[in-house]
């Protein structure tokens, strides 16, 4: 078995549950209790991936915006994917998780990523409709409706980019 590290950033507008999602991951746990994350927040979760490679995740969740300045931009330093996050409750957030992703592609390069359009458990709120949903997975090879809440999908889309960085970085 061989164990490899990669660092992965999690991105997204304000309040789409992207601390809520890796909390899900890592600990199995969701809280209703919104806490602002300031900065970044880093967790770790090992995956068990295909010819008995370990591939541990360092998870840094960085502070939620729609737009990154010079600071935020370095926390990407060194990442080997990105999880983008959106609220379907909240569109606009789709399109601030497509800008985030803009910026992380212009300083750093195309790296595999995900994109979580999260808050399933509130489908009845949700303003992002079934066309949005289906034209994000036409310009997106993964895109995934989750539910930090429930669980959702989470794992799922989790494991998904820690196949494709294993993919890229490790040629499995």
């Amino acid at each position: 078995m061989t164990q490899v590290s990669s660092k992965v950033c999690i991105l997204g507008d304000f309040a789409v549950g992207k601390t809520s999602t890796v909390e899900r991951f890592v600990n199995n746990q969701f809280s209703d209790k919104y806490l602002t994350t300031i900065g970044v927040k880093v967790d770790t979760k090992e995956l068990s991936l295909a010819d008995g490679l370990i591939l541990k995740l360092v998870l840094w969740d960085v502070a939620g915006a729609d737009r990154f300045g010079e600071l935020e931009l370095n926390y990407l330093r060194g990442a080997s994917g990105h999880l983008l996050v959106a609220d379907g409750t909240r569109p606009e957030t789709i399109e601030s998780a497509r800008r985030l992703r803009e910026q992380a592609v212009d300083r750093y390069g195309d790296l595999p990523f995900v994109f979580l359009v999260n808050k399933a458990d509130l489908k009845d709120a949700w303003e992002a409709d079934d066309a949005e949903i289906t034209a994000l997975r036409d310009e997106m090879d993964d895109v995934f409706v989750t539910s930090a809440k429930t669980g959702e999908n989470v794992a799922e889309a989790i494991e998904r980019l820690g196949e494709r960085i294993a993919a890229r970085e490790f040629s499995l």
